[in-house]
């Protein structure tokens, strides 16, 4: 009786074993994905995933000059790193002070540094402007998918658990 009772205190301690190891993997961060986030409710509009290296554009109208911005972030960690502007003419908000070649008729500006390292972007998505999100090779209209809201993007670490829920 002993020797199973043994055996039964055994395979429940290793069945504890098992099922503590796999809540711990399923809360380690496996994959980082970009989050467009409501800025006001939190609540997420889209989620790609992304790896270091990887790129996230946004293009869109500019409002006074009505000519086509193309800004170009690298995704370092958890954090966007601002490396590249495109734009057709010159106008507010755009670099005018900087060293720009000229590629395809586009301005083109590429900073020996980052021009900037954010932990979040804060982006006002607009009809007029019809801002694109560009990840990697994949596009999304963000103006639809947002229905215009005001927009935070970021970089998430997200667990097993948090990609299957």
């Amino acid at each position: 009786m002993s020797r199973i009772s043994r055996s039964n205190g055994v395979a429940a301690l290793l069945a504890a074993a098992v099922l503590v190891l796999v809540a711990i993997a399923a809360t380690v961060p496996t994959e980082a994905v970009l989050v467009v986030e409501d800025a006001e409710t939190g609540k997420q509009y889209l989620t790609e995933p992304v790896a270091d290296g990887s790129t996230v554009g946004l293009e869109y109208m500019h409002s006074v000059e009505k000519s086509r911005v193309y800004d170009e972030y690298r995704v370092d960690d958890q954090t966007l790193v601002n490396t590249r502007m495109e734009f057709e003419s010159y106008g507010w908000g755009l670099p005018a002070r900087v060293n720009v070649t000229t590629v395809d008729g586009m301005l083109v500006y590429e900073p020996s540094e980052p021009i900037a390292e954010l932990q979040r972007l804060s982006v006002s998505p607009g009809r007029t402007a019809g801002h694109t999100l560009i990840v990697d090779d994949r596009r999304y209209d963000l103006v639809a998918a947002t229905n215009a809201s005001d927009v935070r993007i970021h970089i998430e670490q997200r667990s097993l658990i948090e990609r299957i829920l």
